[in-house]
């Protein structure tokens, strides 16, 4: 990962290119307040791009048992915003103990990382920076092998797979990555910690600006 592409720019708002540039993709951790948006953001994801992410075609029940399920106090989760305030790519980071047979890593825990991009954020470099922030969030840590479990036809993940360095077992249809990490550092401490202030940052002005656009059309409407 390279820190001043990462920062380039940070508080750039997302949305039209700009001089032929890719806009600035700013990832926020996400919490329980946000688990309403992350599940509309699976519930419009087509057929096809269900299948990708979980390997079937899950149902919408099984969508929002999935993200109602999720523990926030266990595994981190990160999104990104679009401009007008539309949740429009979620990764989520899973931990889990280690298998003991393993011979990848010693550490206690290892994470897989799962990821969903809506078709309008896609060709953005969205997947990346998903995948940039679970793996600085990996190392910060103490955890330093990070998976990624898809189908071997998921051209997005094995793009994100082979641009990252993972280590690639394919098997009928299905493939298995993982990536070793690095461990901490004081530059790989910074580098969360300012990606999420700037997130934050964006977050709450595009939050702030979604509330005024309908307090203004509430007023108007009374005219």
């Amino acid at each position: 990962m390279n820190s001043s592409d990462l920062f380039q720019n940070p508080l750039r708002r997302w949305g039209k290119h700009r001089n032929g540039r890719r806009p600035t993709v700013l990832v926020k951790e996400l919490r329980e307040r946000d688990r309403r948006r992350m599940l509309r953001h699976f519930l419009e994801l087509e057929d096809s791009d269900r299948l990708l992410r979980f390997g079937s075609v899950l149902p919408d029940e099984q969508l929002t048992n999935y993200v109602n399920g999720i523990d926030f106090s266990r595994d981190m989760v990160f999104g990104v915003h679009n401009r007008v305030f539309r949740l429009v790519a979620v990764g989520h980071l899973a931990f889990a103990p280690r298998d003991e047979t393993s011979t990848v890593t010693d550490k206690e825990r290892v994470a897989e990382f799962g990821v969903s991009v809506s078709r309008s954020a896609r060709g953005l470099g969205v997947g990346s920076r998903l995948f940039e922030r679970a793996a600085i969030h990996c190392r910060n840590n103490d955890v330093d092998t990070l998976y990624m479990h898809c189908l071997s036809s998921n051209k997005t993940m094995m793009h994100i797979a082979k641009k990252a360095g993972m280590e690639i077992h394919r098997d009928y249809g299905e493939a298995d990555a993982y990536l070793k990490l690095l461990p901490a550092d004081p530059s790989s401490m910074l580098q969360e910690a300012l990606h999420e202030q700037f997130a934050m940052l964006d977050y709450t002005f595009k939050a702030n600006k979604r509330i005024a656009t309908k307090w203004l059309g509430r007023l108007i409407g009374k005219k």
